[in-house]
């Protein structure tokens, strides 16, 4: 299945998102070993890992020196690692249906993540409310999983609503300025919109859903090879260790990488549950994480984004990341 046209933005072109971030860390303090070019997003999820595998020093242990270069959405990782310039990337659970369709591997299952909304103009109380109205979404992300989430609760279809295709930098400020009254977005964005727009209605979450599991991932392209994917999952697989021993010192690390506001962190941190590895290798190994999986794969299918949803082994790399463990 294609990536929709307007989430194949060129990543080069993508700019930092000023709105959340006052700046980002282009390569790590490693300077030797085999490169890794990794990919992630702006928030805890997408950073702590790294954070933590930099200030541990957990990629000079595996012999690696990582780039890091910063991305909008998941999509558009999944688009770099296809064009050769990624490595390993993070997506959140709006984009699992991209490996699920081929376009890479999940080599690491990392949090449970309930950070995507609805969220609507004040005056607007409900989904219904949304009837016949603009609502901007970053196309194959998790907003746009959030929406469709809610919009099927409700009885309705995207066709109920005038959908508008935006990065999320250009969610933000539409919503801001009144261009759009609704959005399918995620925090830490949202709190970057409720300073501008203090009266703006959550008409919907993905906490709604408690019969749903929404993982983020790590995930790497398509033949890279198994020997550099398990270094790397090493090195994740500690970082995840120490975040779970640590709550409190992984937000300081992120927040360090990110060189946002560490308050900033710590409240987009509260809407992640971390695992140890441990627990993330019994969950694939008793096949919980399959479930999480089949269960989104079952929803894209519902939203047309996959024809039908594939075994989460022949994109899931879980041999691997349980192998890994421990070694």
């Amino acid at each position: 299945m294609r990536i929709p046209q307007r989430a194949l933005t060129a990543a080069t072109a993508v700019s930092v998102l000023a709105l959340s971030v006052t700046g980002c860390s282009g390569d790590s303090s490693a300077d030797s070993g085999q490169k890794v070019r990794f990919g992630y997003i702006s928030d805890y999820n997408g950073a702590s890992l790294l954070a933590i595998a930099d200030k541990q020093g957990l990629w000079k242990e595996q012999g690696l020196s990582p780039e890091y270069k910063i991305f909008t959405n998941g999509p558009l990782q999944i688009q770099a690692l296809g064009a050769g310039d990624l490595d390993f990337g993070y997506i959140g659970p709006g984009a699992m249906w991209l490996p699920a369709s081929g376009k890479a591997k999940v080599v690491a299952i990392n949090t449970l993540a309930h950070a995507d909304r609805v969220i609507a103009q004040p005056g607007i109380t409900s989904i219904a409310d949304l009837k016949g109205k603009k609502v901007g979404v970053p196309e194959g992300t998790s907003g746009e999983m959030a929406l469709n989430l809610a919009l099927q609760k409700a009885g309705m279809t995207a066709k109920d609503i005038e959908k508008v295709p935006m990065d999320p930098s250009t969610v933000v400020s539409a919503f801001v300025s009144g261009q759009i009254d609704g959005a399918g977005l995620w925090y830490p964005l949202i709190d970057t919109i409720k300073k501008r727009k203090p009266g703006l209605q959550e008409v919907a979450s993905t906490e709604d859903f408690t019969d749903k599991a929404f993982p983020t991932a790590f995930v790497g392209a398509n033949g890279t090879g198994k020997e550099l994917t398990t270094k790397v999952v090493k090195v994740l697989q500690k970082a995840n260790d120490w975040r779970a021993a640590h709550p409190d010192e992984s937000i300081d690390v992120a927040a360090s990488l990110l060189k946002i506001d560490r308050k900033a962190v710590a409240a987009d941190a509260r809407n992640v549950k971390t695992m140890s590895t441990a627990e993330l290798v019994a969950a694939t190994e008793n096949g919980t994480v399959g479930t999480w999986l089949d269960g989104l794969g079952t929803f894209f299918v519902g939203t047309g984004q996959l024809e039908k949803a594939p075994a989460p082994e022949t994109y899931y790399d879980g041999d691997l990341y349980t192998k890994a463990y421990g070694k």
